[in-house]
């Protein structure tokens, strides 16, 4: 079989878990020769070992075993032979991802928010020493790095109130950096930029933002339709970390080619150019962003500064204490391989010998944990190195076996989606609701409605559509509508006087079993508007 690959995916691991007991300690040098090729890799657990000229010999003369697709039993896990290497990739680096996610809320509102500049910071941090670790930042880059008390309030707020957020920005950054540097170098974009990630998603790839906007990079839809990326019921490129990465680089160089300045381009990423441009007229035509950002939306205001902020806090974390968790590996690569057939996650798992949460992390543009095939349009799966060789080498016995699964009950797609369709419910916010109360009605946490629905705050506004997975039947004391009737009003109460301050809404509520539509069909209306003293009929009736 061809095996497709794209550009390698570099991640920065965390450390290796101990599956081979004593031998993991033993040997610091693992040597394999790939079936597929006849390339000898050579994994070192430590970046100081070199591999003995001799094991190489060995390896290239030994013997492997054929692959083949393997239960013995129903209750058993499927047993695809592979090589050495497989064991000793094994990590504990996912981890790291998955829990860095709800991160993406605490820095958004950390930019909405700007800190108060009387506040007085626990920080050994020197007015006269920011300013000069400023200047030299603003040497060495070509964003205009400027001294002011605003800039100052978001570095002490990061390094004092958010400090454990930026000592896992600088955790999680290993593993997305070397994409982005790679990325910006190739398309001469300052490297500095990989910042703007942090800013705008705290590095979680299925972060979603109140409005839509998606991804690493917070793609809106149309943007990320205008890029190129390919957003669907089943796939959002948004949320790939690769196509994502060359869409915003090649959005900033855009918007670099309008302004002829960064901190402009920045500003005009988050707000867009047309907020922009009006802040720069009300400032009389100044182009400096310190000289305009009083004039731009308040989310853009805190926007610039929490990226200088964070550039600054990455290059002197050293100095402030900060610390990451250090990897043990120096990368964790990654191949593609693309599907010949519709393939679950849960299939690919369970086949593979993969967890299932590696694969949301990897694959994170598959919004159904499903990876479709369209004849002409590739979809690639993407897995560690270690375990594409399995894959590849089983590939006919995998893609068999999901055949005949496919052919012998219904199709994942649709069991997925209805799973999902019988799983969730649509809530109509009414008045006197909030979060909490909604919460406790179905048995989950706030947390969870807030993720669910893309909420950033506890507000609601009566009418809202909330999406829920009730963990219970609603215990609600609500009592339902009955259905509208002669019956439901009183016999005195045929018709309404239209008063100042009414309208069809505030009527249809002060008569039970009245709709809005009810008063528009019984009343010849076909709007909203009112005349004061007409009377309403509140009965399908002559009056």
């Amino acid at each position: 079989m061809k095996k497709v690959a794209y550009n390698c995916f570099y991640f920065l691991g965390l450390s290796i878990v101990p599956i081979l007991g004593s031998a993991q300690q033993q040997d610091t040098v693992t040597t394999v020769s790939d079936s597929l090729t006849t390339t000898t890799i050579v994994v070192s657990d430590s970046l100081k070992n070199e591999a003995p000229i001799g094991q190489l010999s060995i390896v290239q003369n030994s013997q492997t075993e054929d692959l083949t697709l393997f239960k013995p039993t129903e209750s058993s896990s499927y047993n695809l032979q592979d090589n050495a290497l497989a064991a000793k990739f094994d990590s504990l680096w996912m981890k790291e991802l998955v829990d860095a996610a709800p991160l993406y809320n605490e820095m958004y509102e950390e930019i909405l928010v700007e800190p108060d500049t009387a506040s007085t910071f626990v920080l050994d941090l020197p007015t006269d020493t920011l300013k000069m670790r400023l200047a030299r930042l603003n040497a060495k880059t070509p964003f205009n790095v400027e001294y002011n008390k605003s800039l100052e309030s978001v570095i002490k707020s990061f390094l004092t109130r958010k400090r454990g957020l930026m000592e896992r920005m600088l955790t999680i950054s290993q593993f997305y950096f070397p994409l982005f540097e790679q990325e910006f170098d190739n398309k001469n974009i300052p490297l500095e930029m990989k910042y703007l990630s942090i800013v705008e998603s705290a590095l979680n790839p299925k972060a979603r933002s109140r409005v839509g906007a998606t991804g690493l990079w917070q793609f809106m839809y149309g943007t990320g339709k205008e890029m190129k990326l390919n957003i669907n019921s089943y796939v959002d490129e948004r949320s790939d970390p690769i196509k994502s990465t060359a869409a915003a680089a090649n959005y900033l160089n855009r918007l670099h080619r309008i302004y002829d300045d960064w901190d402009l381009a920045l500003a005009a990423y988050n707000s867009g150019p047309g907020n922009v441009n009006k802040a720069i007229r009300r400032s009389g035509g100044q182009r400096n962003y310190w000289n305009i950002r009083r004039n731009l939306p308040r989310e853009t205001a805190g926007y610039v500064p929490a990226f200088q902020a964070t550039m600054y806090i990455f290059e002197y974390a050293e100095e402030h204490g900060l610390k990451s968790k250090k990897t043990d590996r120096a990368y964790f690569e990654t191949d593609t391989i693309h599907v010949k057939s519709l393939i679950t996650f849960d299939q690919i798992s369970e086949l593979a010998a993969i967890d299932k949460e590696e694969l949301k992390v990897l694959n994170p543009h598959y919004k159904l944990d499903v990876i479709p095939f369209i004849e002409g349009k590739p979809h690639a799966l993407r897995l560690p190195v270690h375990k594409m060789g399995k894959f590849v080498a089983n590939e006919a016995a995998i893609y068999a076996h999901v055949e005949k699964e496919l052919k012998s009950k219904e199709s994942p797609i649709a069991q997925i989606t209805k799973q999902a369709d019988a799983n969730s419910i649509r809530y109509k916010v009414r008045d006197g609701d909030f979060l909490g109360k909604i919460a406790e009605r179905y048995g989950v946490r706030v947390s969870q409605l807030k993720q669910w629905n893309g909420l950033r705050s506890n507000n609601l506004r009566i009418g809202q559509r909330l999406t829920i997975y009730p963990r219970k039947k609603a215990s609600s004391s609500v009592k339902p509508k009955e259905t509208p009737s002669r019956t439901a009003v009183a016999s005195n109460s045929k018709t309404h006087e239209v008063r100042s301050g009414d309208s069809l809404w505030t009527i249809s509520r002060k008569y039970p079993g009245v709709t809005i539509e009810n008063l528009r069909k019984w009343n010849g209306i076909s709007g909203n508007n009112l005349k004061l003293g007409t009377k309403l009929k509140l009965c399908d009736c002559s009056s």
